[in-house]
């Protein structure tokens, strides 16, 4: 058996590089080296309309999926009016992702959610979302710098025997946070197995009908000693 095939959901943002400056998909390459480094294949997935009317013909190609971080889901996802602080959405990767991650779950097949995808996991279930947690927890110590991993250092508690603190080998667990929305109403068949040491807002949520479905409000990619990308790929190499 070659690599297991690890399909990665990717932003579409405008961005510049060298002499260009247009509408891109993007992934953070700490994606792909996480993926690459515990034995699997990264494929990124831009948006596709195409794809979320007929998920089958690309979930079928993967041996998981990997719902990576970006920007907000748009409120219309889950019901909610726009927050003041709900920016830079991008309703078309929504479209594109939330029925692929329903097949995917349909399909038993491995699914981590990391950050925004872990957001979306819950709002693909029918869960909604906190738009900005300073209103609701009182501080910003889950985006202390935005668009940096500096100080971003906090503790999870997991709970004992929960996926997530098999993956991560240990129940207290430190992680590297940047978000500024959470999970409210969680969605159907979730569990919360993850919680903020800061302020017990909800750092972890699984699937426990699923094979393989995990959520995770941190990031572990940017974390070498993590081994919660290397569970999705061991996952995904049984099937």
């Amino acid at each position: 058996m070659g690599r297991p095939v690890i399909g990665i959901c990717t932003a579409v943002e405008h961005a510049r590089w060298t002499v260009w400056e247009r509408e891109a998909f993007l992934l953070s390459r700490a994606y792909v080296d996480a993926v690459r480094a515990a034995g699997g294949l990264a494929l990124m997935i831009p948006p596709d309309p195409e794809t979320a009317d007929e998920p089958d013909a690309l979930l079928g190609r993967l041996d998981g999926l990997l719902l990576a971080g970006g920007a907000d889901v748009d409120p219309s996802a889950y019901g909610a009016p726009r927050h003041r602080c709900t920016t830079g959405t991008r309703p078309e990767r929504d479209a594109a992702e939330i029925p692929l991650a329903r097949r995917a779950l349909e399909r038993d097949l491995p699914l981590l959610g990391i950050c925004r995808g872990m957001q979306l996991l819950n709002v693909a279930l029918g869960g909604t979302l906190i738009q900005h947690l300073p209103d609701d927890v009182g501080h910003s110590d889950h985006r202390r710098s935005l668009g940096s991993f500096d100080n971003a250092d906090h503790d999870v508690r997991l709970a004992a025997g929960s996926l997530a603190a098999r993956v991560a080998r240990e129940e207290l667990h430190g992680t590297k946070s940047h978000h500024h929305q959470g999970v409210e109403r969680i969605g159907d068949g979730l569990e919360v197995t993850g919680w903020a040491t800061l302020d017990d807002l909800v750092e972890a949520i699984e699937l426990p009908a699923a094979r393989w479905a995990l959520g995770v409000q941190w990031h572990p990619e940017v974390d070498p000693g993590s081994g919660v990308v290397a569970a999705l790929v061991s996952a995904a190499s049984v099937g």
